[in-house]
């Protein structure tokens, strides 16, 4: 069967706290980026975070077999939001500890959205071929230079998650989950309208979807919240390997609570 499929994953989460590499030019990178819009840098805020640069998530990511042992042909990079400091170009830098070979590129500024847009434009390398191993990662930081709602509120931690997808294998012979696809929608229920209904589908929603979500009488898998767009990314990196076993269909879906819309993706397994 042709696509992509889970290889490998990693996960992290709430990595060590670091201390900042130059504080004085940060500042002055922020001030002169917020002054067009009469606004300054949150000092006190800044001091407090705990400047885990997407530089070091993805150096941790690397460090999982999996994911370091990977030579992929395509590589992206996808957050909601910004580097404590945007000073490292992580896409190419990610690229060069996995071969150096990948395409690469970052989807930012989409919300939780971005990991689904990873999705399709992966899926259409692959099926235009022009990559058979693809690398997606997820990466959020929380040091921020100004209040933001999200991160204070939540709290969210600093994590992120990476897929390895492949071609080659299915998940009942021993290999991962299938992407199939990924769309969305106004709510939940529009967007998991075409989804459910079916045998052997687990549902896993992230901590984003509220309520309850009608017409689905199987198994449901809640991620616990502290993230944004990596929730749902991190615990399919964790369960991959008994998802695709176990079910037929994994149903990953949440909810922007920016945008209001709800992003779904349907992986098919080998169990059921």
């Amino acid at each position: 069967m042709s696509g992509l499929a889970v290889r490998a994953a990693a996960a992290v989460r709430s990595p060590e706290r670091r201390e900042p590499d130059d504080r004085a030019a940060a500042l002055g990178y922020f001030r002169d980026l917020l002054a067009p819009f009469g606004e300054k840098p949150d000092e006190e805020l800044f001091d407090s975070g705990r400047h885990v640069r997407h530089r070091d998530l993805a150096d941790l990511l690397v460090a999982d077999e999996g994911v370091g042992g990977s030579r992929p042909e395509l590589l992206i990079v996808t957050h909601a939001l910004p580097d404590v400091v945007p000073f490292t170009a992580v896409a190419p830098y990610l690229t060069d500890r996995l071969g150096g070979r990948a395409a690469n590129f970052s989807v930012a500024q989409q919300g939780l959205a971005a990991p689904f847009t990873a999705l399709r434009i992966a899926s259409a390398y692959e099926k235009a071929g022009r990559a058979a191993e693809v690398v997606i990662a997820v990466l959020e930081q929380t040091t921020l230079p100004t209040p933001f709602p999200l991160v204070r509120d939540t709290p969210l931690v600093d994590s992120a998650a990476a897929l390895v997808l492949g071609t080659g294998g299915d998940a009942g012979d021993g290999g991962g989950p299938r992407f199939v696809r990924a769309h969305a929608a106004g709510s939940p229920a529009d967007a998991l309208g075409r989804e459910l209904g079916e045998d052997g589908t687990l549902l896993v929603l992230g901590p984003w979807v509220i309520g309850d979500v009608p017409g689905h009488g199987g198994p449901v898998h809640r991620v616990a919240p502290g993230s944004y767009c990596t929730s749902l990314w991190l615990d399919l990196a964790d369960h991959w390997r008994e998802w695709g076993r176990d079910h037929r269909r994994i149903v990953l879906c949440d909810t922007d609570p920016r945008s209001g819309r709800t992003h779904v993706a349907l992986f098919a397994g080998g169990g059921g």
